[in-house]
């Protein structure tokens, strides 16, 4: 069985746990501000097991159930677990420079790991057509992450609930985890594209 079931499978369970038990969420959410000053660190591995509703859950793990046995299985279970929790200890980097002054700032979720999976996948599978919901037309990979990566820039610059500098740290640390740790990724990503 692959492990990202098992991983999907503990998010769901901290997820629903927090959504009755307050306190967990409480405890486990990452806010730069207490992480600097207390050194809860541990906030950055917690709070991607956390959720923050239904959707927010749910578009997670389906990600991560549709691209993640994939990856697993082309770069094996160490590495895919070691980009996993290496991907939302990077994508906490942005949140923790730009809020490590803002008491109110808090912030879950599985994002930044799931886009380290995502953007893994599209470095070694960059013309693989990927469909989005209620949109018939595949988009090769290489392009929706072109197309993700443009949103997230332009959306992290805006107010809201959404953390997009998680998105782009951990989009970010998936191709360079792969180029860096993943042996022949480049030699398979330029003959992929042609080069070789």
């Amino acid at each position: 069985m692959p492990l990202t079931y098992t991983i999907i499978a503990i998010n769901v369970v901290v997820s629903l746990a927090a959504f009755s038990v307050p306190r967990i969420m409480e405890i486990g959410m990452f806010m730069p501000y207490r992480t600097m000053r207390q050194n809860t660190w541990y906030e950055l591995i917690t709070s991607g097991f956390l959720h923050g509703g239904w959707t927010h859950l749910a578009f997670n793990m389906i990600t991560l159930f549709f691209f993640g046995p994939i990856l697993e299985q082309t770069i094996g279970k160490e590495h895919f677990v070691i980009l996993y929790f290496t991907g939302l200890l990077a994508s906490s980097v942005p949140s923790l420079i730009r809020h490590k002054d803002n008491p109110e700032y808090a912030t879950i979720g599985a994002s930044g790991a799931v886009e380290s999976v995502l953007f893994a996948f599209i470095i070694l599978y960059p013309f693989e057509n990927l469909y989005l919901m209620f949109i018939p037309i595949g988009i090769p990979a290489f392009i929706f992450g072109f197309l993700f990566i443009g949103y997230s820039i332009w959306a992290s610059k805006k107010e809201g609930k959404i953390n997009h500098e998680a998105h782009i740290g951990g989009a970010a640390w998936g191709l360079i985890y792969m180029f860096a740790f993943v042996p022949n990724t480049i030699d398979h990503f330029l003959t992929m594209i042609g080069v070789l």
